[in-house]
């Protein structure tokens, strides 16, 4: 079911007014059933696997917590790794790896000839075996105890709000709170319901809007003037961004309204000031995650300079890798992970930037000279990854070369040169609005204050349902991140 779809509109409140009018057991045993629906409404033959990866993790989370042996507890995590990872290789990957290595033997006139299979990739399979590894994980390394109630951990794997694109829960924090009891507070459903309002707003006014002057030229470059083609990848920055930020947004506001509280996924991320910044901004659930169970397991940057490197490249390799079966995503992950090298290399150089503020005589000099370096930084960065943005589109290698090349060649830079100018403008106009809320919401406080206000609130939300109803795209297009 999609978020954006009317079903899903009828789904929500029947489900909110059923949810709070029972409790414990019932509740539990009602959300996991809703949670069940919600994926099966898009295929209900994938509800297996998904079931199966609570049942193989269950299973191994209590087999952890009854043993100390080393080699049985070792033996145990194998058992969850292999199965998750076997599971998402061979729904994800098996094709791409096949593919790969018939391609690499061919100049040798080897044929593997392994059979192609046509298998449709389960929604959220990336997202959920993420989450049942990191709880094996936590549980093996004692960060955690196991969970005993088989109803409470399939819910945490299924949870319906995040179980399709994130963000990805830790077994951590989110147990604690299905373990209360919890009243319906009013205060957070309001506080859920604007946020479910600005998230629509994000994919279905802003994301779906631009899709339309996007895709056209993703789809066949040729013919679009380089001032175009640049503007058209600028705009699909902001896209793929209010794609995924409204739908980390709605599965938030939508776990509020239940009482339950998921981390955030998104902080300004095009105000990065650098490459480790954006990944401090950027799908915040992710990266903590890669850091967590795969760089600092490699060693993060604690021996030497040269494995630091080489740990942040595997992780961005396999990050990029995460996100799709396909070399464009490994240039993806590569790219980041260049950027991140030189960063480091760079800064082991010249030092952090704010031991060059020292000789500022005033407060407001200071100030003024740190906005003016930080807006320098943050646009070098955007630009840099809108160059990773057109890898992470584009349908291969060879069209990524072909739009970067047709920007460099600086062929029609004349406004006159412009395709579809009407819809162009109304995206930039939509992109303007999103990056003024952006920026307003990282400098300026007194919109929040503003918005402490009940009728303050009242205005504002009345104010997004005129958008919806006024601009929106209702044509069900699916998020992006589905894909993933």
């Amino acid at each position: 079911m999609l978020f954006n779809s009317f079903a899903f509109l009828i789904f929500l409140p029947c489900f909110l007014a059923i949810y709070w009018t029972l409790r414990g057991r019932g509740r539990i045993a009602f959300c996991l059933a809703g949670s069940y629906l919600f994926y099966g409404w898009w295929d209900a033959r994938f509800l297996g696997l998904l079931i199966l990866s609570s049942i193989v993790d269950f299973t191994v989370g209590l087999g952890l917590g009854k043993t100390d042996s080393p080699s049985r507890r070792r033996l145990l995590l194998s058992l969850s790794i292999v199965s998750n990872l076997g599971i998402l290789a061979t729904f994800k990957y098996y094709n791409f790896f096949a593919d790969s290595l018939q391609q690499l033997v061919a100049p040798l006139n080897w044929s593997l000839d392994w059979p192609t299979l046509n298998l449709i990739l389960p929604a959220g399979i990336s997202f959920y075996t993420f989450q049942t590894l990191s709880y094996s994980i936590d549980v093996y390394r004692k960060q955690i105890p196991p969970q005993r109630d088989f109803l409470r951990f399939a819910t945490f794997v299924g949870f319906f709000p995040q179980l399709v694109a994130g963000p990805i829960v830790r077994a951590g924090e989110f147990f604690p709170q299905l373990e209360t009891d919890r009243r319906f507070a009013w205060e957070d459903f309001e506080s859920g319901f604007g946020r479910v309002l600005q998230g629509f707003f994000k994919k279905i006014v802003i994301a779906d809007s631009i899709g339309t002057v996007v895709d056209p030229m993703f789809r066949d470059p040729e013919g679009f003037s380089s001032l175009n083609t640049a503007m058209i990848v600028v705009l699909y920055a902001f896209q793929v961004y209010g794609d995924f930020s409204g739908y980390s947004d709605i599965a938030i506001g939508t776990a509020r309204m239940l009482g339950i509280r998921l981390p955030e996924n998104f902080r300004t991320p095009y105000l990065a000031t650098s490459p480790a910044d954006f990944w401090h901004r950027w799908h915040i659930s992710l990266s903590t995650w890669l850091r967590d169970y795969v760089y600092i397991p490699l060693g993060g940057s604690r021996r030497g300079v040269w494995k630091t490197y080489r740990n942040l490249a595997i992780t961005m390799l396999l990050g990029g890798l995460w996100h799709g079966a396909s070399w464009n995503f490994v240039i993806w992950g590569a790219i980041h992970a260049a950027l991140l090298i030189a960063h480091r290399i760079w800064i082991s150089f010249l030092g952090p930037p704010s031991t060059r503020l020292a000789d500022c005589e005033t407060f407001s000099a200071a100030w003024l000279q740190r906005l003016g370096i930080d807006a320098a930084k943050s646009a070098m960065m955007f630009i840099a990854l809108c160059i990773t943005w057109v890898f992470f589109r584009s349908g291969s290698f060879d069209q990524a070369v072909q739009i970067l090349a047709q920007i460099a060649s600086l062929d029609g830079l004349s406004p006159s040169t412009l395709q579809n100018r009407i819809p162009l403008l109304k995206a930039c106009g939509l992109v303007s609005i999103l990056a003024g809320f952006e920026i307003a919401s990282q400098f300026i406080r007194w919109p929040q204050l503003f918005l402490r206000i009940p009728a303050a609130r009242a205005v504002y939300y009345a104010c997004l349902l005129w958008s919806l109803a006024l601009w929106g795209t209702f044509d069900g297009k699916q998020f992006i991140y589905f894909q993933f």
